[in-house]
C-alpha cells in the first residue's frame, strides 16, 4: 500500500499547476492556447491601437481581426476578475474589461452597424431619456429610397428646441413670422352686395332694416344722476345743497339738463341754476354741449348762453367745463373735475375740485375779475346698491381778488370749511 502511495505522488504534483491555472484569478488562459498571428491589415485585439470606449470597455476598429480560436475549456478567459467583491455601478457593463473580447466581424457586403458611434459614455450613469448623453453627430443619415424625396427637405429644424409657433391672428403689424394667408377666391366678391334684395320685396327689406337699426344702434336712452343731495354745516349754520343732471337721446345726439344750488334751512335761497343743453359726441369719451342757463340769485337773475365740453378724461377723471355769456354781456367760466377712488367694491372716495373764473368785475353779483373762487372737497360714500349710496365729506371754499373784497364788504368770510352728509343716487 505504501508503494502505491509513493507512486501517485509524482502524478499529483504534475497535475497541480494545471488546476491552479484554471481557477486562480479566473483570468489565466490555457497553457496550450496559441495566439494566431493577426491577419494583414488588421489590428490585434488588446493591442495599443485598440480604441477604448466607456468605463472598462474597449472596442477595436471596424476592421477588427477575425476572432481567435479559444478552446472550449477556457470559457472565462478574457474576463478581468480583479474587481470581484467590490460594489459595482448600476450599469451592467461597468467594471468589466472588454479589451480582449473579440469583435464579431460584419457580414459580407454589410456595413458595420456600430461604425461612427461614440461609445465614450458607455458604462456611465445616463439621464432619463434613452438617448441622453449619446453623441449622434457622426451617425450617418440613411439616404432616401430611390424615386422618393426626403420628407424633411426644406424644413428648418434649427430652432426646434423650445420653438413656439406664432398664432395665426391678423394684426396691424407686418409680422413675417405669422403664416401667410391666401387671398379670397376670385369669385367670392362677384355677387350682389345684398342677396336678400333679390328674394324679398323692397318694403319687407326696408322694414327689416328699421328693426335692425333700432336693435343695434339707434336706441334712445335716458338717465337721471343726483350726484349731491346733502345737508351742510359751517360756523354753526345749517344749510343744504344739490347737484344733479340727466340726459335723453342716442349715442351721438342727446338732450342734457343740469341743475345745482344751495341755501340755508329756514332762510332764503342763495343761488340756483338750471341748464338746458344740446349734447353731441365728438369723440368716444367727450361731448360738445351748448344751450341756455337760467340763474336765480337774490342780487339779480341772469340768462346765459352756454358752450362747453363734458366727458371722461384719461385716468378716469370726469371733467365738465363751460363758458357763460350772460344777457348783459358778462363772460364767466367754470371747470369741475372729480375722480372715484374705489377703496373696496362698495366703499368709494370721491375727490372733487371746482374753479370759477370771470373776465371782468361784476359788483352786482359779488364776482371779481380773474380767479374768483376755488372749491376743493372729498366725499366718502358706501354703495348699498350701485344706484343708492349715502356719503359723508368735507369741503373747503376760498375767494380770491375782488371777489374776496366783495364778500368781506357784505360781512361774509372769504374762506370756510363745511361738513357735508348726503346721498348719491341715479336711475
Amino acid at each position: 500500500m505504501i508503494r502505491v502511495s509513493v507512486a501517485l505522488v509524482p502524478l499529483i504534483l504534475a497535475a497541480t499547476p494545471t488546476l491552479a491555472q484554471t481557477h486562480a484569478g479566473h483570468g489565466a488562459t490555457s497553457p496550450t492556447r496559441q495566439a494566431s498571428p493577426p491577419t494583414q491589415g488588421c489590428v490585434a485585439t488588446g493591442s495599443a491601437t485598440t480604441t477604448t470606449g466607456g468605463a472598462g470597455m474597449s472596442q477595436s476598429p471596424a476592421s477588427a481581426c477575425p476572432p481567435e480560436t479559444v478552446p472550449a475549456g477556457a470559457a472565462s478567459a478574457g474576463h478581468d476578475m480583479s474587481t470581484m467583491g467590490q460594489a459595482q455601478p448600476a450599469h451592467a457593463t461597468a467594471g468589466h474589461d472588454m479589451s480582449t473580447m473579440p469583435m464579431a466581424p460584419a457580414a459580407a457586403g454589410q456595413a458595420d452597424p456600430h461604425a461612427g458611434h461614440d461609445m465614450s459614455t458607455v458604462g456611465q450613469a445616463q439621464p432619463g431619456p434613452a438617448t441622453a448623453g449619446h453623441d449622434m453627430s457622426t451617425m450617418p443619415m440613411a439616404p432616401a429610397p430611390a424615386g422618393q424625396t426626403d420628407p424633411h427637405a426644406v424644413h428648418d429644424m434649427s430652432g426646434m428646441a423650445g420653438m413656439t409657433m406664432p398664432p395665426d391672428v391678423p394684426t396691424s403689424a407686418d409680422n413675417p413670422g405669422r403664416p401667410p394667408q391666401a387671398p379670397p377666391p376670385p369669385g367670392a366678391l362677384d355677387g350682389p352686395p345684398h342677396v336678400a334684395d333679390q328674394i324679398f320685396s323692397a318694403g319687407d327689406m326696408a322694414a327689416a332694416r328699421r328693426v335692425l337699426l333700432g336693435e343695434h344702434g339707434d336706441i334712445r336712452v335716458g338717465a337721471v344722476m343726483i350726484d349731491q343731495l346733502e345737508a351742510t354745516s359751517v360756523d354753526g349754520e345749517e344749510g343744504y345743497a344739490w347737484d344733479a343732471q340727466g340726459w335723453y337721446g342716442g349715442d351721438i345726439h342727446r338732450f342734457w339738463w343740469k341743475s345745482e344750488g344751495e341755501g340755508e334751512f329756514g332762510g332764503e335761497l342763495e343761488e340756483a341754476e338750471l341748464q338746458a343743453l344740446y349734447s353731441r359726441a365728438f369723440t368716444p369719451y367727450f361731448d360738445f354741449q351748448t344751450g341756455l342757463r337760467q340763474t336765480y340769485r337774490p342780487e339779480g337773475d341772469r340768462t346765459d348762453l352756454v358752450v362747453g365740453v363734458q366727458g371722461l378724461a384719461p385716468y378716469w377723471f370726469e371733467v365738465d367745463a363751460a363758458a357763460f355769456l350772460s344777457n348783459k354781456g358778462e363772460l364767466t367760466a367754470r371747470a369741475e373735475a372729480e375722480y372715484d377712488q374705489r377703496m373696496t367694491q362698495k366703499l368709494i372716495l370721491q375727490p372733487r375740485a371746482e374753479v370759477n373764473l370771470s373776465a371782468e368785475d361784476i359788483p352786482e353779483l359779488g364776482i371779481g375779475a380773474g380767479l374768483s373762487t376755488l372749491q376743493v372737497g372729498a366725499r366718502l360714500r358706501y354703495e348699498i346698491r350701485r344706484e343708492f349710496a349715502p356719503y359723508v365729506g368735507v369741503e373747503w371754499t376760498r375767494s380770491f381778488g375782488a371777489t374776496r373784497d366783495f364778500a368781506e364788504a357784505r360781512g361774509r368770510s372769504a374762506e370756510d370749511t363745511r361738513l357735508v352728509v348726503g346721498v348719491r343716487a341715479w336711475f
